[in-house]
């Protein structure tokens, strides 16, 4: 008998506890769609190209909440509008839905395009699955957000299915908007780059570091580099490009560190020539970004060769522009004491001698 109560309470006790959870997930849907339903303008530019138009949408809420964006998307995702023939304009009504919410369009169009005001109103259903993943609350601004950029259960089911499972709506948006895709992951993956944060995947789709780039620094040497590797030499142009360049002049084995140093200081394939047929071949890449930062320039070499100063060690020439020693105070030097070295003008120069 005892048993049977002590069931019946455990029962009364987790029926209590399922409603309250219904009751919670309710209340946590209802509190993001308390606020107005998001309204503004749209643009369209027609007609379409390859199939596709481009929509501009504009809103703005009180003093901080506004939003504007240009994007190309299909004309069959804009339910209700088709082509249109004639210069005169018409009224219209169209619709965009998509998993976190639906965009109601109304305004007029013709031929070439059209405007008009738009309302967006928010998915209760796909908030409450978002935040049940643990993926944060939802206001209407952020499903406004992934509604336009269609941030899809499809992709986020694609992206947990490659080990992304705990993204922020934030994050979604991003990798959505730059084209950090489930396709895009997985080849990333073949070519050996698991476990990337959803930072450093959007990172790479901003700057260019697709696969391919990727595949052709491999074919050039350049295995196993980094995310943030690949990032800094596409952002400051260390190209497979300029990589061959600099093996063509006899720069075979510059690390990613190095190749990255050169472009941002300027020592090209063009500055590598110009020290070679004044004598300064294979010269290592660090000496090369010391000499570009320093301003130690070929015309400032062949200056020197012209005042009898030949074969100046690197070092040396580095020191004088770093000291000052301008060709000018060479001719002056010189003048007075012929026999001075490299370093005896950089001595004169520290200590003011004339």
């Amino acid at each position: 008998m005892r048993q049977n109560n002590d069931s019946r309470r455990a029962g009364r006790i987790l029926a209590a506890a399922a409603l309250a959870v219904l009751i919670l997930s309710a209340l946590l849907a209802s509190t993001v769609f308390a606020a107005e339903p998001i309204k503004g303008r749209w643009f369209l530019e027609l007609p379409p190209v390859d199939g596709e138009v481009e929509l501009s949408l504009s809103w703005r809420r009180g003093r901080h909440g506004h939003s504007s964006s240009s994007f190309d998307l299909p004309l069959a995702d804009l339910r209700g509008l088709t082509p249109l023939e004639g210069g005169t304009e018409v009224p219209v009504h169209f619709e965009m839905t998509r998993d976190a919410g639906a965009l109601v369009f109304d305004g007029h169009a013709s031929v070439t395009g059209g405007s008009g005001r738009f309302t967006f109103s928010g998915n209760s259903a796909f908030a409450a699955e978002i935040e049940s993943a643990g993926r944060g609350s939802l206001s209407t601004e952020k499903l406004y957000s992934m509604a336009v950029h269609d941030v899809s259960r499809a992709f986020i089911r694609d992206l947990a299915a490659l080990g992304y499972a705990r993204l922020s709506a934030d994050d979604l948006v991003s990798m959505r908007i730059h084209g950090a895709t489930p396709e895009f992951i997985r080849e990333l993956k073949a070519l050996g780059y698991s476990g990337l944060s959803a930072d450093d995947l959007v990172s790479m789709r901003i700057h260019g570091a697709t696969p391919e780039f990727i595949r052709e620094l491999k074919a050039l040497g350049y295995a196993d580099l980094s995310a943030d590797d690949l990032v800094s030499m596409r952002i400051h142009g260390a190209t497979p490009e300029f990589i061959r360049a600099m093996k063509a002049q006899g720069h075979e084995r510059l690390s990613s560190d190095d190749l990255v140093s050169m472009r941002i200081h300027g020592a090209t394939p063009e500055f590598v020539r110009e020290l070679a047929a004044l004598g300064y071949e294979r010269v290592p890449a660090d000496d090369l970004v010391s000499m570009r930062i320093h301003g130690v320039t070929p015309e400032f070499i062949r200056q020197l060769k012209e005042l009898g100063y030949q074969d100046v060690p690197v070092d040396d020439l580095v020191s004088m522009r770093i000291h000052n020693v301008t060709i000018a105070y060479v001719r002056e030097m010189k003048s007075k004491y012929p026999d001075l070295s490299p370093d005896d003008l950089v001595s004169h120069r520290i200590h003011n001698r004339r």
